[in-house]
């Protein structure tokens, strides 16, 4: 078997060795420009690192790209750390680009003491740009040592290693005169804020749109047209733009690129080539969406609900037969388990749905911080001052009424807030100079998307859940059949959106007043009904991943946490989260036409206690066992024949991923 061949880099300049991993810029020490190592320079001469050809020569001055003959190596020289703003002051250059050079030779020089004047990083960075198709591996001599000196050596992949054998090495650095000529005609690196990309075009952020030359950019060879939307400026390249943005970053630097703003619009523009154009594909499409986003948000923490749940199933049996006693030590420390995850939902799913929509997920997570704030938790419980379209005032800010919701358990007023600031968050990048973005953009962000629920989402959410639960009593009262048919069907919808909080205090208010609630029998069904359906994917599904998830989800529903259930699995499916709901509107339906009572709040299996009348057994207790079978028996059949198969989980996972490239959005 041949030996495959490994190639030697120098380093670039004298000084300390370093890792890639503890470089001070996040593009290069994560490896998204590849494999290479730092250098904390001694003194400012530059050489060549490799012997090749000198295929890019940033306009700053800051930056080299070089090519080798032998292998097409493409090794990228980075002279400090966000040093593009200096715009070449500090760096004299010996060479041009196209010039062949040797390793070693001069080839350039960099003040250290200007660029530190100027509050820089003097590290010049070494990365093979091109290392995940050519490198197995790449090991680099860590300490001092001397310009032009091995201090790494990278063993070539089969595949280079055959085609250079074969003398069908593929051509390097296509596209780095395109890239080279767009540079120029948008303005120079000098007019470019950022650039991210989509699935076929380039978008500029540029200073200044007027110093683009629009009619010289659309008539290059390898541009398709020129653009302007969304204070973009986009050039139109096709199916080789990822090449073409490879090709810009590493002439302007990877400072100017913004990863989670280019996954965001390479996903935006792929689902955009699938979104329909009837009116009703869109309504279709727009919920499909969402789904997706609160799937998706939901999906890092469900084994943590599906865990809680059962550890409050747990608990209430321990009451249930007096094993520990609500005020005892140890009931508050197994529900404080329990109960955090719900607690602090808002900061969880700020999180993931900041990752998931391209908000900054540290941000989204204080900013659910906010929400769950014990002092604003209290003053959502606290005293009402006055009363707005059925809303509780029970605060002020700056003199302006506010209606303080609670958070806690909630996703929906996260998942909003997400959107919003991933809307927020490259304006704020784009208006706020550099020097100051690391305090004023997270100060703005956290001001304005808190102040967003606060103050907006928040009371609209109340207001609609108000009218629902007016509704919800109206129809009980004119028929509990008919109200358990759709309040069955529909009231896990509700618990998506947060719209369900209203019918809480409810339930509360009955029990309190009359000791029983109607009500809450009919939610208990929704529980069962979302167990049901999950058992029913727990045992026909033949996938791993699958059960490992659906059985404590099955667990978890049947002990009246649903959410696991319904996120991690029937709501991601379609089709399983439907049949869940008929079942759980034929539950309801019993529920209500056998007029069964609940004396205690938790419901699903679990809570068969809370069906016992303390003044003794009466038919709600066997009214509810013969209305929870039946929801059971449905949910599960139907989604055992209509509501899942296997293929669905294939299908979930390649449709995120789907390209059309001959969409040139």
């Amino acid at each position: 078997m041949a030996k495959m061949q490994t190639v030697t880099i120098l380093t670039p300049v004298n000084g300390d060795v370093i890792p890639l991993k503890v470089v001070k810029d996040p593009v290069f020490s994560a490896g998204m420009m590849g494999l290479g190592f730092g250098v904390q320079p001694s003194d400012g001469q530059i050489v060549a690192p490799v012997t090749g050809k000198i295929t890019m020569i940033a306009e700053t001055k800051h930056a080299f790209g070089f090519t080798t003959p032998d292998n097409n190596l493409e090794v990228l020289v980075h002279l400090g750390i966000d040093t593009v703003d200096l715009k070449g002051a500090p760096f004299t250059v010996n060479v041009k680009t196209g010039d062949e050079v040797q390793a070693g030779d001069v080839i350039a020089t960099m003040d250290l003491s200007a660029i530190e004047a100027a509050n820089r990083q003097t590290t010049v960075v070494l990365a093979v740009t091109n290392s995940s198709d050519k490198l197995d591996s790449l090991d680099v001599t860590e300490g001092t040592a001397q310009a032009g000196q091995v201090v790494a050596s990278g063993r070539l992949n089969a595949n280079t290693f055959n085609a250079k054998r074969q003398g069908k090495l593929p051509q390097a650095g296509k596209y780095d005169q395109l890239a080279t000529d767009i540079i120029e005609n948008v303005g120079g690196v000098e007019n470019i804020n950022s650039l991210i990309h989509c699935i076929t075009r380039l978008r500029f952020y540029l200073k200044d749109e007027s110093k683009a030359n629009d009619d010289v950019i659309a008539n290059m060879k390898g541009v398709i047209d020129v653009a302007k939307a969304g204070g973009q400026y986009q050039v139109v390249i096709g199916p080789a733009v990822t090449d073409v943005y490879d090709a810009v970053i590493k002439q302007i630097g990877p400072e100017l690129s913004n990863d989670s703003e280019t996954a965001k619009a390479v996903a935006e523009t792929a689902a955009a080539a699938n979104k329909p154009t009837t009116a009703w594909g869109k309504v279709k499409y727009g919920f499909s969406s969402l789904i997706g986003v609160i799937t998706g948000s939901m999906i890092p923490v469900i084994g943590l609900l599906a865990a809680s749940g059962i550890l409050k199933g747990v608990l209430a049996l321990l009451t249930t037969f007096h094993v520990v006693a609500t005020t005892d030590s140890t009931y508050v420390i197994i529900s404080a388990m329990g109960d955090s995850v719900f607690y602090f939902l808002p900061i969880f799913v700020g999180f993931t749905a900041g990752k998931k929509l391209g908000a900054d997920p540290v941000i989204m997570g204080i900013i659910g911080g906010v929400l769950t704030y014990p002092t604003l938790i209290t003053m959502a419980s606290g005293k009402t001052l006055s009363t707005f379209m059925g809303m509780a005032i029970n605060g002020s800010f700056f003199g302006l009424p506010v209606h303080m919701a609670s958070y806690t358990y909630s996703i929906f007023p996260m998942i909003a807030g997400a959107w919003l600031a991933s809307k927020l968050e490259p304006w704020l990048k784009r208006v706020i100079p550099t020097v100051l973005r690391m305090i004023f953009v997270p100060l703005f962000e956290v001001v304005i998307i808190s102040g967003a629920i606060i103050l907006f989402l928040g009371p609209i959410i109340t207001v609609l859940s108000t009218g629902l639960a007016n509704a919800i009593v109206a129809i009980y009262n004119l028929s509990p059949a008919i109200s358990g048919l759709i309040i069955g069907g529909f009231y896990q919808v509700l618990v998506i959106f947060g719209l369900h909080w209203a019918v809480i205090p409810i339930v509360a208010n009955d029990i309190a007043t009359t000791g029983h609630s109607y009500l809450n029998a009919i939610v208990s069904a929704t529980m069962v009904a979302q167990g049901g359906a999950v058992l029913a994917i727990a045992l026909k599904s033949k996938l791993a991943n699958i059960q490992e998830l659906a059985w404590p989800a099955t667990i978890s529903a049947f002990a009246g946490v649903t959410e696991p259930a319904m996120y991690g699995i029937n709501l991601k499916y379609g089709r399983a989260f439907v049949t869940a709901s008929i079942g759980a509107a034929v539950g309801g339906f019993l529920t209500g036409l056998m007029r069964v009572n609940m004396w205690g709040f938790t419901g699903s299996l679990i809570g068969f206690t809370s069906f016992v009348n303390p003044k003794g057994l009466d038919f709600s207790f066997w009214g509810f066992w013969i209305a929870s079978i039946a929801t059971i028996i449905v949910s599960f059949t139907l989604t055992w024949m209509f509501g899942f198969k296997d293929e669905d989980v294939q299908a979930v996972k390649t449709a995120p991923k789907k390209r059309h490239l001959g969409q040139t959005a």
